[in-house]
């Protein structure tokens, strides 16, 4: 069956336009609900006498639950249509934010960022997929801005509404959890974009694999990857915290600004740069990254707030640009039947990279303070970026 008769089977509803707009708004949903605690970390650490340790714990539950649903139950909509596997997510997304209202111990703040994790790996592939199921020429764009603006709205909406509206633990969870009630009741009137198939339970194995004429290029982009991923885990996890610490304003909208400030930036990158080709795109974004963290490390040091601002605006050109880029240069790569598994392989790397570091950095800043450990952390980013600069001027010219 082709998906123009996907597209009208029985009980027509909507039509391309509103399930590229459903699957494009639903996704940015999941990322705005995983950045919504962000804000909120300090007040836990009050409210809870967490560590920064802690924090990082609860943070990093988050990319681990995801991966371990991307990796396994991240194609099963190929087999069961999108429709199903997205009501999953949701409803997952909905416990979460139940959890979150109501958590009042470092375990149910745990346990609330599994489900979480949960809910986004199973949505990220499923809600992508959708979105190029119906709209294949700008589908991939659409890919790619989506997570950044959600980071960026979920972030600035906690921020926003921890500082001026009453219940700064609850609020923010219950707005989240009616846009993804509403979200439930309009995915029924959407179509199924895909067609059944045998198979679902073998889709369930995990396949995470570099061709072999891809791994040169993965070895070259790796160390900015991680680089790009680390920095973004530091910022979601401790750069609240560190924003209070170094400059003594203790508003959690501005350290929930700082966040939401890479992730605009970054997505808005994405947008400017799309028409260069990648390996420039590299370049640029390389460069914005190391000038970005010397800016910003500046500012730690200095107490100035302006200049974190500054540098994080300069890292976010770096971060979306390098994300956007590495995608053409490596995918393209790999024949079709390779593509999801280096797909995964690439997205095992980049999870781990936003998580790990941040729980090293929660580990040390006890000893070295906020402030010692983010210079630390910024010259290893320094480091990584400095070694891609060099590593990917091998790479040939990628559109």
């Amino acid at each position: 069956m082709s998906m123009d008769s996907t597209f009208s089977g029985s009980k027509p509803r909507f039509g391309r336009g509103a399930v590229t707009a459903y699957g494009f708004f639903t996704s940015m949903t999941f990322p705005a609900s995983s950045s919504a605690p962000t804000p909120l970390y300090h007040l836990y650490q009050e409210v809870l006498h967490l560590r920064p340790f802690d924090v990082t714990i609860i943070f990093a539950c988050y990319a681990f639950s995801l991966l371990a649903a991307l990796l396994t139950v991240g194609g099963l909509s190929d087999y069961v249509g999108r429709k199903p596997v997205i009501l999953a997510a949701l409803l997952l997304n909905a416990a979460a934010m139940l959890l979150f209202a109501f958590a009042d111990s470092l375990g149910l703040l745990i346990a609330a960022r599994l489900v979480q994790g949960l809910a986004a790996g199973i949505a990220i592939p499923t809600l992508g997929a959708a979105i190029m199921d119906s709209d294949p020429s700008r589908g991939s764009l659409f890919n790619s801005i989506a997570p950044f603006i959600g980071l960026f709205a979920g972030s600035l909406l906690a921020g926003l509404l921890v500082t001026f509206a009453p219940a700064p633990l609850h609020l923010v969870y219950a707005v989240l959890l009616v846009v993804t009630l509403v979200e439930i009741v309009l995915l029924a009137r959407m179509p199924e974009t895909t067609q059944s198939k045998p198979g679902a339970l073998a889709s369930l194995q995990p396949a995470v694999r570099i061709p072999a004429k891809a791994l040169a290029a993965v070895l070259m982009t790796t160390p900015v990857n991680v680089a790009g991923w680390a920095l973004a885990g530091f910022y979601l996890s401790l750069m609240p915290s560190l924003v209070s610490v170094a400059t003594g304003i203790r508003s959690p909208l501005i350290g929930a600004s700082v966040v939401s400030m890479l992730m605009l930036v970054a997505s808005l990158s994405v947008m400017t740069l799309r028409g260069l080709a990648a390996s420039r795109i590299m370049v640029i974004g390389t460069l914005s990254l190391m000038i970005g963290v010397t800016v910003t490390l500046t500012g730690i040091h200095l107490q100035n707030v302006v200049l974190l601002f500054a540098g994080t605006a300069v890292v976010g050109i770096g971060f979306g640009a390098n994300f956007s880029a590495i995608l053409r240069i490596v995918l393209p790569l790999a024949d079709a039947d390779d593509r999801a598994a280096l797909l995964s392989a690439f997205f095992v790397e980049s999870y781990l990279a936003f998580s790990l570091p941040a729980i090293v950095a929660g580990l040390t800043a006890p000893y070295l303070g906020l402030a010692g450990t983010s210079y630390a952390y910024g010259g290893g980013v320094l480091l990584l970026a400095a070694i891609s600069l060099v590593a990917t001027r091998r790479l040939p010219v990628h559109r």
